[in-house]
């Protein structure tokens, strides 16, 4: 062999051991890559555990709030029909201060009979009168003045003077403010 031949040998071996170089290099980076492909899907299992939580929570969340809609549905169901029953409430009122005057206590009786009935129907149904009387402090919140009068007596500037129309609560709600006349 000549010195050429034994370069070309030489320079042909230089790359096959190149090539070993490269893979005894890729051997050692692999379980890196692999480490890092395991830390990306631990990442990606971790993202989606989070979406699944979070969208579970939103749905419980979601049920939560339409149970009580639903819940105050019910509870306000009848609030039409009863708002359109208060006047005739108090016609019964109205009706039973006059027959009190009168002689006829059997027909007071069998008015007051009905009035009863119907305001423990209405009553069953969640329907509460307000109690509101005369001398109690006026608040705009609960009260609905229909006018205002110079006060008889200094206790009254600011109170209620008189009751023209009672108030009615459905459940928690007010479905009708008692009227009032306030003292200034």
């Amino acid at each position: 062999m000549n010195k050429k031949d034994k370069s070309e040998e030489i320079n042909e071996m230089i790359p096959e051991e190149q090539e070993i170089q490269d893979l005894e290099s890729d051997i050692n980076r692999q379980p890196e890559e692999v480490k890092s492909a395991e830390e990306q899907l631990q990442e990606d299992l971790d993202k989606e555990k989070d979406k699944f939580l979070r969208l579970f929570a939103e749905f419980e969340n979601y049920k939560k709030r339409t149970t009580k809609e639903r819940m105050d549905l019910f509870k306000t169901a009848g609030q039409e029909v009863i708002v359109a029953l208060l006047p005739i409430m108090d016609d019964f009122d109205r009706a039973l201060k006059e027959i009190s005057k009168s002689t006829e206590k059997e027909l007071f009786k069998g008015v007051d009979l009905i009035s009863n009935k119907f305001k423990e129907t209405l009553k069953s149904k969640g329907l509460q009168e307000m109690k509101t009387k005369v001398g109690d402090t006026f608040d705009a919140e609960e009260h609905d003045a229909i006018t205002q009068i110079p006060a008889p007596s200094k206790k009254l500037k600011g109170k209620i003077i008189d009751v023209v129309e009672k108030g009615y609560k459905l459940g928690d709600k007010i479905i009708r403010h008692p009227k009032v006349v306030v003292g200034n």
